[in-house]
């Protein structure tokens, strides 16, 4: 592992990176969900697709990667492409798991792969619905240090610029984004997957103008068992884009 201290909005990020295949020159972003790490995506993609040099990145305020302010996914975005820039790489792939996919999306790539990326805004549960109420309810009463008991398992533990900055990203509604995209897409996604429906892949398929969907047996996390498919299939048809 390795780390690069940058500069964003006058403030100082420690991030926490792996490189893989080093000296290949044809470059890889790998970028994880919400609340994980570059661990979970060097264990799934780590050993596959060896003409490619991998960049794996904990995203500021995940794994071993630092954050001290309120960020919008406009700043992630933001802050990977200044490290991009700083290693000197234009990757031809960009992955993104979950709130990573986000990420991904609006940097560009050539060729973006979307692992059950968040952005389609999907209903509450009526118990969901109700403890928020309850919450806003009780916190002018001065229960608003119960955050903890009401908070979903995303937020538990977390510092108060990353609990905002969830705030922030956690009900944007991507979908000019995805629109906006023109360049390669694939989507895979789990089937079973509930934090990312799979209706959820067909919408986005719907609006990108030059998008595969690969729906597969599975839950949110659903890549882990059909990493060396995605990879092989990442793989081939990126290589004929090229030719």
């Amino acid at each position: 592992m390795a780390v690069k201290e940058l500069n964003h909005g006058g403030h100082i990020f420690t991030i926490a990176y792996d490189i893989v295949n080093p000296t290949i020159s044809d470059s890889i972003v790998i970028l994880h969900g919400w609340g994980s790490n570059k661990e979970i995506m060097k264990q799934a993609f780590g050993k596959l697709m060896p003409n490619l040099k991998h960049i794996y990145i904990d995203m500021p305020g995940f794994g071993r990667s630092t954050n001290h302010t309120v960020l919008t996914t406009q700043d992630y975005a933001n802050v990977i492409q200044k490290f991009l820039d700083y290693l000197e790489v234009k990757p031809k792939i960009i992955v993104g798991h979950s709130f990573g996919g986000k990420v991904a999306t609006l940097l560009n790539p050539p060729c973006l792969v979307l692992l059950s990326s968040s952005g389609i805004l999907v209903p509450k549960s009526w118990s969901v619905r109700a403890k928020i109420a309850l919450f806003k309810m009780l916190k002018p009463l001065g229960f608003g240090k119960l955050r903890s008991f009401f908070a979903s398992k995303d937020v538990q533990g977390m510092s108060h610029e990353m609990y905002e900055t969830f705030k922030n990203v956690v009900n944007e509604d991507f979908e000019s984004q995805f629109a906006n995209f023109k360049n390669t897409a694939f989507l895979f996604w789990g089937k079973e997957d509930t934090a990312t429906p799979l209706w959820t892949a067909r919408k986005i398929h719907l609006i990108m103008s030059n998008s595969i969907l690969y729906p597969l047996s599975g839950d949110h996390y659903f890549f882990l068992k059909h990493a060396s498919f995605i990879a092989k299939t990442i793989a081939d048809i990126c290589k004929d884009d090229e030719e």
